[in-house]
């Protein structure tokens, strides 16, 4: 970060700038820890063009942290500066979970979950990493689920001849696959990209939810990503299950859930995905 950058910042936040640090952001923008006398924020900066990829996301933590369930960080500034956008947030010290706090965070998760409303989506379009996601509303959740995010993603899939023509499910295939196991299902609010490295637990042992891909869908959306990569204790699935139990098609909702977040990494990071997508797209369609 140069000097300007920083004065800008100090500027914003009305405290002096002591330190900053370089820290793990993800893979896709710049990430900076910054000390001052009194506070500390976490910055992300990105190209300029990314600035309403910073402003969907501030969007979706104050929407997450206004429903009281589950916190997220206080986002402090989303704006641009020369060549830069950036989202300033407060920074939030973490610590290892314990089995205490992965139940804490099971609970309140299924909180988040109960937070509903009569439609499927969201007010405005986001991002599932760089990629664009739409959350264009539907009252039916195969409806959605198909059109607004398998499709997307099998579409640009195969313009990458990452997929061949026949290995895509035509759009009636996969509603006539799928609505049997999605019967009675009803909309929760989402974090949309729940895997193991968005999300906090606090030095105090309180949970917070970061990057988040919010819309609202099925509930075991989030449940399916927290799986794919690991990182979520027993205990977080214990209480996360006694306010919204499994049933019979659950493991099946998993499977379909995860390929998903498996085209979004293939369009994204290349084959090496390949071999789950389509064990799935075999299995299921």
């Amino acid at each position: 970060m140069n000097s300007e950058f920083q004065e800008y910042i100090s500027n914003l936040l009305n405290e002096n700038v002591t330190k900053i640090n370089s820290v793990s952001g993800g893979d896709i923008s710049e990430a900076f820890k910054i000390r001052t006398s009194k506070n500390a924020y976490f910055l992300k900066t990105n190209q300029a063009s990314t600035l309403n990829m910073f402003q969907t996301e501030a969007a979706a933590l104050k929407h997450i942290n206004d429903t009281k369930t589950i916190k997220t960080p206080k986002v402090i500034a989303v704006d641009t500066f020369k060549n830069n956008a950036f989202l300033l947030m407060e920074f939030i010290e973490s610590k290892t979970p314990t089995n205490s706090d992965f139940e804490t965070l099971g609970f309140q998760l299924a909180a988040l979950h109960s937070h509903s409303v009569d439609y499927f989506g969201w007010e405005q379009d986001n991002f599932i990493g760089t990629l664009p996601q739409s959350n264009t509303l539907h009252k039916s959740w195969a409806d959605f689920y198909v059109n607004e995010r398998l499709q997307p993603q099998l579409r640009l899939a195969r313009q990458s001849n990452l997929l061949s023509g026949n290995e895509c499910p035509p759009t009636e295939k996969m509603l006539q696959a799928l609505q049997p196991m999605f019967q009675n299902t009803k909309p929760s609010l989402l974090h949309g990209d729940l895997w193991g490295g968005n999300y906090i637990i606090s030095k105090s042992g309180e949970p917070y939810l970061i990057d988040p891909a919010m819309y609202y869908g099925h509930s075991e959306v989030d449940i399916a990503m927290t799986k794919l990569f690991g990182g979520f204790g027993d205990n977080f699935y214990k209480a996360y299950h006694s306010v919204h139990p499994e049933d019979a098609h659950t493991t099946s909702r998993i499977d379909v859930y995860q390929l998903y977040y498996l085209l979004v990494h293939l369009n994204l990071f290349g084959n090496s995905y390949y071999g789950s997508v389509s064990r799935i797209l075999q299995k299921y369609f």
